[in-house]
């Protein structure tokens, strides 16, 4: 039987967003909420030790921390055009990251699916993601089929 199976990982990332007519323009933070749906069957594996785990919810927190936590994690996220913004130096921002898209949630999103995608173990597929921006915004990624 078909099943899903979701982890939820949290982390803080700034970004400005390059010609916004609007305050998302400042650089400024927000409290991201993701969540991770896998699709698959259960091992059904008596006496081994991930017996009936679609993936060891531990395995698949360290695949997203390795992957999208690490790499965002209290940074300063900027499109690639925006570099005169921040001192050579760093000494003002400490970790940014300069990307070749808007640094939207949505476009975000796309690219935590982009990286997660690759690293599914064969048994499951990566069904869902949502990543959460602020209380009441987030964007969706569902596999279509």
């Amino acid at each position: 039987m078909i099943i899903r199976a979701t982890k939820r990982c949290t982390f803080e990332m700034a970004h400005a967003l390059r010609c916004h007519d609007g305050q998302c323009a400042h650089i400024h933070g927000h409290s991201y909420v993701l969540d991770v749906t896998l699709r698959g069957v259960p091992l059904d594996a008596p006496d081994e030790p991930k017996d009936g785990m679609l993936m060891d919810f531990a395995e698949l927190k360290s695949l997203v921390k390795r992957a999208v936590i690490d790499q965002y994690d209290h940074t300063l996220v900027l499109h690639e055009k925006d570099r005169t913004l921040v001192d050579p130096d760093k000494s003002l921002f400490g970790r940014t990251r300069f990307v070749p898209w808007q640094p939207t949630c949505e476009n975000l999103l796309l690219d935590v699916v982009r990286r997660l995608e690759s690293l599914m173990p064969l048994n499951v597929t990566l069904a869902e993601v949502r990543l959460q921006e602020t209380a009441t915004s987030w964007a969706e990624w569902r596999l279509e089929r």
